[in-house]
């Protein structure tokens, strides 16, 4: 696919999922190219990886485009300005990488625990030139929460990583007191939320919303949610526990 062809696609799919506002083809201070550059620089080489790294299973642009950056940036206008946020099992580097192309203003702090996936989006942070603003490195969340990352981040997401009783338990530790841990999910929420609301009050959170909305391509349409969660409390110490625990004894 050609770039022009791609640039109509990409300002489709953005244009019909309200994201229009993030998408400015003003030269970018960092990269020295456009954001829809920067998008299409991003596709190219993650494609390309694929080809011998099992970095994702949408294999061609126009699906990248709607499921994963479409998808990735329906929070980024829930993140305050200049923070660094934390993104959580990020895999291939969803929803960081295009948070930090949209939102310059932010800092990141991507982790995972599969190493050769942290090495690629290092490597693809710094190819976009955003490695000034963009950390990542292979650590267990769980052994981050209990380190001296705890409760350090004001804002703390993850996608596609877990179910939200297990993933709050990794997630909410991270968070400041006043912070937010933004979880997105898909249609099926409410039965999820149902399942872990105990434990996010346990670990000090409270739902603030719960966001829902249709991710469209055309006449595809996706459902997803998303759950902001407010930190209220600090996370009683001996959270978070072990995986082994987290995972055969989840709060």
């Amino acid at each position: 696919m050609e770039f022009e062809v791609y640039k109509k696609l990409h300002e489709r799919i953005f244009r019909e999922n309200g994201l229009d506002s993030l998408l400015s083809d003003s030269v970018s201070r960092e990269t020295g190219i456009s954001k829809t550059e920067a998008f299409w620089k991003l596709t190219e080489h993650m494609l390309s990886v694929n080809e011998r790294m099992n970095l994702t299973a949408v294999r061609d642009p126009e699906g990248v485009a709607f499921l994963h950056y479409a998808d990735s940036l329906l929070i980024a206008n829930e993140i305050p300005r200049g923070v660094t946020l934390c993104d959580v099992g990020c895999g291939a580097g969803f929803p960081s990488l295009p948070l930090a192309i949209a939102r310059e203003d932010l800092s990141f702090f991507a982790v995972d625990s599969t190493e050769k996936k942290m090495r690629y989006v290092a490597e693809t942070a710094e190819l976009l030139g955003l490695s000034g603003r963009f950390e990542a490195r292979s650590a267990r969340a769980e052994e981050l929460g209990q380190g001296d990352l705890r409760e350090s981040f004001a804002c703390v997401t993850a996608r596609a990583v877990s179910n939200l009783r297990m993933l709050s338990e990794l997630c909410l530790p991270l968070v400041s007191v006043g912070g937010t841990f933004l979880s997105m999910k898909g249609a099926n929420w409410q039965a999820e939320y149902k399942d872990a609301e105990n434990a996010i009050t346990l670990l000090g959170g409270v739902l603030e919303r719960a966001s829902e909305f249709e991710l469209r391509n055309g006449e595809k349409v996706e459902k997803r949610c998303l759950l902001v969660i407010r930190k209220e409390r600090e996370t009683p110490a001996k959270y978070p526990r072990v995986w082994g625990k987290i995972k055969s004894k989840p709060l």
